[in-house]
């Protein structure tokens, strides 16, 4: 069943009340939701769940690595990477072992199946930069880009140590 995005603005542009004092802080969820319903929506289309690609990602630029490490660079906790790792291999898309000089630690790696893959995701990533950014001129665009590093920076200084990426 495919939900509908429904707004929470009404339509004169008024907030909820309990949300007046924290406008932005509103309107990032709601953009942050959309963006992963449609990001969802589009990453269907290869077979891949929201933050899937992002882990591929990783390890596409960075190749074979130690399972920790890719959770601390997605931002992911261990429950949760260990169940998209086993999602991820049992789609052929990566494959998993035991470090030889570590036995606490399990490598990751991309498979030769998810160099197709890849190809795939930056379009289905670009389609989505669209959506997100139709409309917008090349400095807006530069200029959102910088205000959601202002925002993030923000939002960093005051979450603990273990949660950043």
């Amino acid at each position: 069943m495919e939900s509908e995005a429904v707004p929470q603005v009404s339509e004169t542009g008024e907030l909820p009340e309990a949300a007046r004092r924290g406008p932005i802080s509103h309107a990032i969820f709601r953009v942050a939701r959309l963006h992963r319903m449609l990001a969802g929506q589009v990453l269907r289309e290869v077979g891949l769940h929201p933050a899937q690609e992002l882990v591929m990602m990783q390890l596409w630029d960075r190749g074979r690595m130690r399972q920790t490490d890719l959770a601390r660079h997605v931002g992911a906790d261990a429950a949760t990477m260990t169940r998209t790792i086993q999602r991820l291999e049992k789609a052929g898309y990566v494959r998993r072992e035991r470090s030889t000089s570590d036995k606490r630690s399990v490598l990751v790696e991309p498979t030769a199946a998810s160099l197709a893959l890849r190809q795939q995701v930056e379009e289905l990533w670009s389609r989505l930069e669209d959506y997100a950014t139709g409309g917008l001129t090349e400095v807006e665009r530069s200029e959102t880009l910088a205000v959601l590093e202002h925002l993030e920076t923000n939002l960093a200084a005051h979450a603990s140590d273990t949660e950043l990426p």
